[in-house]
């Protein structure tokens, strides 16, 4: 089945630009091609739009929420809450621009480090080790009973 040339389409008659379009397209992931294309065709209904809105700030929300949850653990809380971030970013643009704002900061706080000294570096290392140590011990102090420093001292103490 042949398509025909549409106004609005990339290579209708819209010299460079519509070739440009072409080429942006074409060097992007497949995978992002087909988000983007059903993207598109979902927000050309009216119904498909709001529904699609609905269900982004839903998925979005739990994510946050989820990310939020497991901020005093040690493992992925503020990457899952950035994850959060870019599923509503599909959607909404205040996300859009909080997310580019971190991802500023973020790049911004790794540069520095970047350019620090071996021992600077080593300094914020271990003073990040003992806040993710207490964040633990806390945790599970107070989530659990288990007081994993008196466990250990008994330990040692016994042995």
């Amino acid at each position: 089945m042949e398509q025909h040339e549409r106004p609005g389409r990339p290579g209708a008659d819209r010299g460079d630009a519509g070739r440009t379009m072409l080429a942006e397209r074409r060097q992007r992931p497949r995978w992002r091609q087909r988000l983007s294309t059903t993207l598109e065709l979902i927000r050309a209904n009216p119904t498909g739009r709001v529904a699609l809105k609905i269900f982004i700030a839903i998925a979005g929300a739990l994510v946050v929420t989820l990310g939020i949850a497991l901020i005093p653990l040690p493992g992925p809380g503020w990457l899952l809450v950035i994850a959060g971030l870019g599923v509503w970013a599909v959607e909404f643009h205040w996300a859009r621009r909080l997310l580019g704002f971190t991802r500023r900061h973020v790049h911004n706080w790794t540069q520095w480090v970047k350019d620090r000294s071996l021992g600077v570096r080593f300094l914020l290392g271990s003073v990040g080790l003992v806040f993710v140590g207490s964040v633990v011990w806390l945790s599970l102090k107070y989530s659990f009973g288990i007081d994993v420093v008196a466990e250990a001292l008994h330990y040692l103490a016994t042995h």
